[in-house]
């Protein structure tokens, strides 16, 4: 299983939904963390720091910001972009299906967009 981090525009429901589902799953909300605040390469750093793959909505900045971490060489244990648009409950399933069936380091360098 893979330990998630979820940016603080991140919809809390889905966070909810998560943790109704498996509340063994390994996620922090960046906004309860040292980094509640910071900029979006603050973040990503953090996440490396801490193994977390990030999950956000934000389409704009972050894709950005993690690309920059990989062309630099830098760990980026990955991102999942979620759809603002994609249904709680099926966020929730995708979200848990990527969580409990990965391995640690499976999603380093990338950038992957749910739904599928």
């Amino acid at each position: 299983m893979i330990r998630l981090a979820a940016d603080e525009n991140f919809n809390g429901l889905i966070v909810r939904g998560l943790l109704r589902r498996n509340p063994n799953l390994d996620i922090l909300r960046v906004q309860d963390t040292e980094v509640s605040e910071a900029d979006d390469p603050t973040v990503l750093e953090w996440a490396a720091r801490e193994g977390r793959v990030l999950i956000t909505h934000d389409v704009n900045t972050i894709p950005r910001f993690a690309y920059e971490r990989i062309l630099a060489g830098k760990p980026m244990p990955g991102v999942f972009e979620v759809s603002d648009s994609l249904p709680i409950g099926q966020a929730v399933e995708d979200l848990l299906l990527l969580a409990e069936c990965s391995e640690e380091g499976e999603w380093e360098g990338q950038i992957r967009y749910i739904p599928f």
